[in-house]
């Protein structure tokens, strides 16, 4: 049984567990998955958005074709604010804040500095699921970023050694945005199987990436709405 982190009459969030998919893939041996689970429970949920298989958090699932739309248009309006949790390798230093307005504009606003990873993204058909960075025909995709600063670790589980657990809130929705970008930057995930060198991998049972944090305006009520889970890793 699925626990909703909320549940209203127009949509519902749940936490989908690493390593479940969020629709169903190819084949009987994946069938299993966080839609068909949700509408067990919920027979009118249709999905809205998806996290990577291996990836942990919070999905929001419409209960109505208008709803659906709705969200549909703010994620791709980008008026769904979204910040992942990641252990990546390494030390990422912090760059300067872009001189492009309309890039600084999607900053996350606190009081902490992050630095943005503007890479475009193309499928790697060759290596399909893969993605690829590629500067003549990838398509458009922005990444911020920023360390975990030392108070907001100190309620969290320590990372291992030769890693640095980060903020990431992506601008864009590319396929696997998030790791390639980081891999992009010489710090991929840890644990994560598809872009990191086996070393890296090997430093965690899964992938350490979680979708923690979304908010939007309900597009019923037009109220906020705001989850938030703690750290899984």
């Amino acid at each position: 049984m699925l626990i909703p982190v909320y549940e209203d009459a127009h949509l519902v969030v749940l936490n989908k567990p690493s390593g479940l998919l969020c629709v169903p893939g190819r084949g009987p041996d994946k069938l299993d998955c966080l839609s068909s689970r949700a509408q067990a429970q919920w027979p009118d949920a249709l999905v809205v958005h998806r996290l990577d298989q291996a990836t942990s958090g919070l999905v929001v699932m419409a209960r109505s074709p208008a709803v659906q739309r709705a969200l549909g248009d703010a994620f791709a309006a980008r008026r769904v604010d979204k910040r992942y949790i990641a252990v990546a390798s390494g030390s990422p230093v912090a760059q300067p804040a872009p001189a492009d307005a309309a890039l600084l504009a999607g900053m996350p606003q606190d009081a902490e500095r992050w630095s943005l990873i503007d890479l475009p993204l193309i499928a790697d058909w060759e290596r399909r699921p893969l993605q690829r960075v590629d500067h003549a025909v990838g398509k458009p995709s922005q990444t911020w970023w920023r360390a975990v600063t030392d108070q907001e670790a100190a309620a969290l589980p320590s990372t291992p050694s030769g890693s640095t657990r980060l903020w990431l809130a992506p601008v864009t929705g590319r396929t696997h945005q998030l790791r390639v970008h980081l891999q992009a930057i010489g710090h991929p995930i840890l644990g994560d199987s598809l872009y990191a060198t086996s070393g890296v991998q090997a430093m965690a049972p899964r992938l350490l990436l979680q979708a923690q944090h979304i908010a939007f305006t309900h597009p019923v009520t037009q109220v906020p709405v705001a989850c938030t889970l703690p750290a899984d890793f």
